[in-house]
């Protein structure tokens, strides 16, 4: 990677340095997961990840570990999944902003208007336009249930 890097790649580095002066383990762990994702991506598309693709990568892995969280939880291993859901706060620390249950039922009211949805057979449609809205700032699987309820 090169050393400019994106804005948030640089940040999580830096990060990753302050982590490494204080000794602080486990953050420093799940940065160094972070940027081994980042550097992943790099390689397999032979290009620097730009902040919406970090964004994207940073989305999967929150996805990732409220599925472990999920599982781990079922099967009763709650050691488990209190480290899955302390790599998930931190994780979540380089995300933007939350959107809250009515910021998000306003974006698809506004996304079905503009595209004039007027059922299922539109909702590719609909998430075409709210995906790059709700990238890292929600859950898109959960918003993607609320679509399917607003077009049925």
């Amino acid at each position: 990677m090169s050393e400019q890097g994106t804005t948030l790649t640089l940040r999580i580095r830096e990060d990753m340095k302050t982590a490494m002066k204080a000794r602080e383990k486990f953050r420093l762990g799940v940065i160094r997961l972070i940027l081994a994702a980042i550097k992943q991506k790099e390689v397999d598309d032979r290009v620097e990840p730009d902040d919406t693709q970090v964004l994207q990568l940073l989305d999967k892995m929150v996805k990732q570990r409220r599925d472990s969280i999920q599982q781990f939880d079922q099967a009763g291993r709650d050691d488990l999944s209190k480290i899955e859901q302390d790599e998930l706060v931190l994780i979540q620390e380089y995300l933007p902003e939350q959107l809250t249950d009515a910021e998000i039922d306003q974006l698809i009211d506004e996304a079905v208007s503009q595209i004039g949805a007027e059922g299922m057979k539109d909702m590719g449609k609909v998430m075409g336009v709210l995906r790059p809205k709700l990238q890292g700032r929600t859950d898109v699987g959960a918003a993607s249930q609320k679509i399917k309820q607003k077009l049925a």
